[in-house]
């Protein structure tokens, strides 16, 4: 039987409702908008594009994203009282209305493609739109709840920054756009398998058919391993593509093969043996990976394309 969520009955802040609405727009998973978007500005642009283009971009993207997060905390109101990972959220712990909530990430999500579509392109406001609705309809209403393959399909819409940063340089969708979108889309299923191999006995509890919940532990190892594999093959592959240098190349082979250690070590280890490494070291690996992206152009000088 589950226990009820936390009730927070003390005073309320302007503080206080500022914080649970900034945790409504989940800024954890923001950090990788900045993280992708901007070295994918960099990349198109051969150098630095202009803080106005890439300000604009950011904003249209945090709007996506945090509205994206706010509704999809309204979506799964039902199961994140259920949760030991999420019952301590606005929500569940009956700081904010669902009604408010969802409201608020409306607002935010719809916001974002008409700022886009008026400061940087069509194409990224359609991008936009189309990884805020996908998030919140085919993930969060079915994907999440109905199918093992929800972390890997899901991907799609946290795949999309990159993509909306390239594309907010060259208003168009290139093979190094559409590659660099690939990267994170693989690198995305063994980061939160970790996390998930963690927290297996709360998805249970909550009925969320998690890998580790549906395939097994084995299973899911094994794919941890398989997508760390992939992950690294695309990074080659968008090298060549790209024509980047010694730095990058560098940086993949090594970074990459670290994301494969860690994914082997959880893979050949005992329970939960080395899935937190995993999930601190992914973060870690798909910063310095973008970032190497920047310092191959600035150090060894931009391809042309």
């Amino acid at each position: 039987m589950s226990m009820p969520a936390d009730r927070d009955s003390s005073p309320r802040t302007w503080g206080d409702v500022g914080r649970d609405y900034l945790v409504l727009t989940k800024p954890w998973i923001m950090l990788l908008l900045l993280i992708t978007t901007v070295p994918a500005m960099v990349l198109a642009d051969r150098g630095w594009p202009g803080w106005s283009i890439v300000i604009a971009t950011l904003i249209g993207g945090v709007l996506a994203s945090g509205g994206a997060g706010a509704v999809n905390m309204y979506i799964d109101r039902d199961i994140d009282g259920l949760m030991v990972r999420t019952r301590k959220r606005p929500i569940p712990r009956g700081t904010v209305s669902p009604r408010a909530a969802a409201i608020f990430g409306w607002v935010l999500g719809l916001a974002s493609g008409p700022w886009l579509y008026l400061t940087v392109n069509a194409l990224t406001a359609i991008l936009a739109l189309t990884a805020f609705f996908f998030y919140i309809g085919p993930y969060s209403l079915y994907l999440k709840r109905r199918t093992v393959h929800n972390t890997v399909l899901g991907g799609v819409a946290g795949a999309i920054p990159p993509l909306i940063g390239w594309v907010a340089i060259t208003n168009r969708i290139d093979i190094e756009g559409v590659l660099l979108f690939a990267i994170v889309f693989w690198w995305q299923p063994p980061h939160f398998w970790a996390l998930a191999l963690d927290l297996e006995e709360d998805y249970r509890v909550a009925n969320i058919p998690m890998m580790p919940v549906v395939l097994g532990e084995h299973e899911t190892k094994r794919q941890t391993v398989f997508y760390a594999v992939m992950t690294l093959m695309v990074t080659l592959i968008f090298g060549a593509v790209a024509r980047l240098g010694a730095i990058y190349f560098g940086f993949a082979l090594v970074g990459g093969a670290g994301f494969i250690w860690c994914a082997w070590r959880i893979y050949r280890g005992q329970g939960t043996e080395g899935t937190r490494t995993m999930f601190r070291y992914s973060t870690l690996y798909l910063a310095a990976l973008f970032a190497s992206m920047v310092l191959d152009g600035t150090v060894l000088g931009w391809p042309v394309v």
